[in-house]
C-alpha cells in the first residue's frame, strides 16, 4: 500500500442514508472519520421534531450537522441549537440539486447568490463557537467557469469561511434528477485541485466518486481531505481500511464489524427502535465475500425481519460464515 492519507477523511451527508444508526456503524468502522448527518432544513429544525433531528450517540464524535436554508436569521438560530446539542461542526448545504430543494431556494441553486450565502454563513458563525463550513459544487448549469466558482468562494472567504467541501462536478438544475446529478456531468477532479492551488489558505475537501484507497490517498495529497459518499455506505470496510492506512492499527474483519454493530442493534431494540431501521445499513458489510447476496436478501426481507426478529442477525451471520468456510 502506498503512503497513507494524513488529512481528514469524511463521510458525506446523504439523505435517507446517514441517519444516526448509519453513523454509528461508520464510527465502528473508523474511529477517525468525520461523520455528517443527513441535511436538516431550518424549517424542520425550528418547527419539527427537534430532539429526534439533533439526536446522535456520543461515540459519533467528530460529527457535523448539515443545514439547508437561506434565511440568515433561521440559519443562525439553527446553528445555535446544533452547537448547544454538541455537534463539532455545522455545515451549510449549497450543493443539493433536487427540484424539491430548489423550490425552497436552498441547495445548489444558492451558488448563484453568493452574497446571500455569505450573509447566512456570517449569521451561523456568529451564533456558535464551533466551525461552520460550506458544501458546494463546481458550478451550476451554464455557470461552470472558474470565475463563477471563485466569485462564490471569495464571497464566503471574505465572510470568514475557511472550509469548503467541493463536489467535483457542476449541478444541472433542470432536467436531471438528484441521482443523475451524481453521475452527470463528468467529475472534474483537476478543477478542485486547481481551486486549492488558487486558494492555498482555505481548506478544500474533495467529494464525488471516490471509491478506491489509492485514489483517495492521491486526493489527500493534493487537497485538504477527501469526502466519501456512496462507496462508504455500500462498503463500510473501506472506511476501516483508510483508518488503518492512516493510523497503522484498528483493522477489523467484516465479522468483527458485524458483531460490534449487532451489539449496538440489540441495545437499540431494547429502546424500541425498529429492527429494519438498523439492518438496512448493514447490507454492504460482506461485499465481495461468498454468501454476500444471500446475506443481503435475508436482511432485506421484511417478512423474515418481522417473523425472526433479532434471531435473524445470528442466522444471517452463520449463513455467511458457512459460505466463507
Amino acid at each position: 500500500m502506498s503512503e497513507p492519507p494524513s488529512k481528514q477523511i469524511s463521510v458525506a451527508p446523504m439523505m435517507a442514508y446517514t441517519d444516526r444508526h448509519c453513523r454509528y456503524l461508520h464510527r465502528l468502522a473508523s474511529p477517525s472519520a468525520k461523520l455528517f448527518t443527513e441535511m436538516v432544513t431550518t424549517g424542520a429544525l425550528l418547527n419539527g421534531p427537534r430532539a429526534r433531528l439533533l439526536a446522535y450517540d456520543p461515540a459519533e464524535h467528530p460529527v457535523a450537522l448539515q443545514l439547508g436554508g437561506n434565511d440568515p436569521k433561521a440559519l443562525g438560530e439553527c446553528t445555535r441549537l446544533a452547537a448547544d446539542a454538541g455537534f463539532d461542526e455545522i455545515n451549510l448545504n449549497v450543493g443539493c440539486p433536487s427540484s424539491r430543494v430548489q423550490e425552497g431556494r436552498i441547495g445548489a441553486c444558492l451558488m448563484a447568490e453568493p452574497e446571500l450565502v455569505a450573509e447566512g454563513f456570517s449569521a451561523m458563525a456568529e451564533a456558535c463557537p464551533v466551525e461552520v463550513s460550506v458544501k458546494c459544487r463546481l458550478g451550476i448549469d451554464d455557470q461552470a467557469c472558474d470565475d463563477f466558482l471563485d466569485t462564490f468562494i471569495g464571497a464566503l472567504a471574505a465572510a470568514g469561511c475557511r472550509t469548503f467541501y467541493v463536489h467535483a462536478r457542476i449541478a444541472l438544475l433542470n432536467g436531471l434528477s438528484p441521482a443523475q446529478n451524481r453521475s452527470v456531468p463528468p467529475l472534474q477532479y483537476e478543477r478542485v485541485f486547481a481551486l486549492k492551488a488558487r486558494w492555498p489558505g482555505l481548506n478544500i475537501v474533495l467529494n464525488g466518486g471516490l471509491d478506491e484507497i489509492a485514489q483517495i490517498q492521491e486526493v489527500c495529497r493534493r487537497c485538504d481531505g477527501a469526502m466519501i459518499g456512496r462507496a462508504a455506505y455500500s462498503n463500510p470496510l473501506l472506511l476501516n481500511a483508510l483508518h488503518v492506512a492512516d493510523h497503522g492499527s484498528g483493522a477489523l474483519s467484516a465479522f468483527e464489524l458485524y458483531d460490534a454493530y449487532c451489539h449496538y442493534v440489540r441495545g437499540e431494540l431494547a429502546n424500541g427502535t425498529p429492527l429494519g431501521n438498523m439492518t438496512r445499513h448493514m447490507l454492504g458489510l460482506f461485499s465481495g465475500m461468498p454468501g454476500a447476496r444471500h446475506f443481503r436478501r435475508s436482511l432485506s426481507d421484511a417478512g423474515r425481519l418481522k417473523q425472526e426478529g433479532v434471531a435473524l442477525l445470528d442466522n444471517a451471520r452463520q449463513a455467511v460464515a458457512r459460505h466463507a468456510a
